[in-house]
C-alpha cells in the first residue's frame, strides 16, 4: 500500500514508499537483506536532513506490518521472500483422508515434548476440560523443509484416556496425520470442530523460537475437534507470525433465521 499525500506525508510514510517501491521494481530481491540504518540514514538524509533514527525506523515497521519485510533477530531486516501459507479449515481432513498424509506434510516437523502435563487454563476453556486436568501433551515447532526457517509453534492436547500409555507420549514424528492415529486408538472419527482465532503479540518464547521481533504480531488458533457423540478427541493450538498466514473459509449461507445465542458480534 502507497501513500496518496506525496509531500504531504509524514516523513516516515515517504521513507516507507520508497523502500517499498525498491523492493517491487527488484532493487532489493525477496531474501535479501536491506542495507544497514546507517547507510538507510545516509541515504534519505539527502532528502531529509534532518531524519532522526526513529523516523527510519517507523518507516521500516511499517513495511514490517505489511509484510514487506521481516526482521531477524541480532541479524538486521530482509525482503519476505516466503508465500504465506493458507489455512482451509474445511479441506484439511478430507486431504489427510485422502493421502494419509501429516496435514502439514510440506514442513519439517520436530517434537520437542511429548508426554503429561496438566491442561492449560485457556485450551480447558475452550474445550469445557476442567483447569489443570490431566492430558497427552505433543508440542511442535514446524519450519520450512528447505531453509529451516521456523514457521508455527504449537501444541495438541489429548484425553490420557486416548494417548496415554500409546505412542503419542514419545516425542517422535507420527508417520501421518495426528487425528488419524487419535481415531485408530479411540475408535471415533472426528465429526465435528471449532476453531476459535485471535490476533495478538507474540510471548517471549513465541518471539524466539519463530525468529520474530517482540513487535510483530502472531496469529493464535484453538482448534476444538469432537467424535458424533461430543467427545473431544483432541485440542490443538497453533501460533503463525501474522504476515506469513491467510486464512481461507468457504461455507454455504444459511437460509435460515439466525439463532441469536450464536450470532456473530460483526
Amino acid at each position: 500500500m502507497t501513500s496518496d499525500l506525496g509531500a504531504k506525508a509524514p516523513k516516515y510514510q515517504r521513507i516507507a514508499d520508497e523502500l517499498r517501491r525498491d523492493i517491487k521494481n527488484g532493487t532489493y530481491e525477496p531474501g535479501e537483506r536491506l542495507p544497514a540504518e546507517a547507510a538507510l540514514l545516509e541515504r534519505f538524509r539527502a532528502t531529509f536532513p534532518s531524519l532522526s533514527l526513529e523516523t527510519l525506523r517507523s518507516a521500516i515497521r511499517v513495511l514490517r506490518a505489511e509484510g514487506i519485510v521481516e526482521a531477524r533477530q541480532g541479524v538486521g531486516t530482509f525482503v519476505s521472500a516466503n508465500r504465506r501459507l493458507q489455512r482451509r479449515s474445511r479441506d484439511r481432513y478430507g486431504r489427510a483422508r485422502t493421502d494419509g498424509k501429516l496435514l502439514t506434510a510440506h514442513l519439517r516437523h520436530e517434537i520437542p515434548f511429548a508426554g503429561r502435563g496438566p491442561v492449560p487454563e485457556h485450551i480447558a476453556k475452550a474445550a469445557d476440560m476442567e483447569p489443570g486436568e490431566e492430558v497427552v501433551i505433543r508440542r511442535r515447532i514446524l519450519s520450512e523443509s528447505k531453509t529451516g526457517k521456523p514457521q508455527e509453534v504449537g501444541a495438541s492436547y489429548i484425553p490420557v484416556g486416548i494417548a496415554g500409555g500409546t505412542f503419542l507420549e514419545e516425542p517422535t514424528v507420527v508417520p501421518k496425520a495426528l487425528f488419524l492415529c487419535v481415531e485408530d486408538l479411540s475408535g471415533k472419527k472426528y465429526t465435528r470442530a471449532r476453531d476459535q482465532w485471535q490476533w495478538r503479540m507474540p510471548t517471549s518464547a513465541e518471539a524466539e523460537t519463530l525468529q520474530i521481533s517482540a513487535g510483530t504480531g502472531v496469529v493464535h488458533v484453538v482448534h476444538v475437534a469432537r467424535a458424533q457423540d461430543d467427545t473431544v478427541l483432541e485440542v490443538s493450538e497453533s501460533v503463525w507470525p501474522a504476515d506469513r498466514i491467510e486464512i481461507i473459509d468457504e461455507y454455504d449461507v444459511t437460509q435460515q433465521p439466525e439463532d441469536a445465542a450464536g450470532r456473530s458480534d460483526i
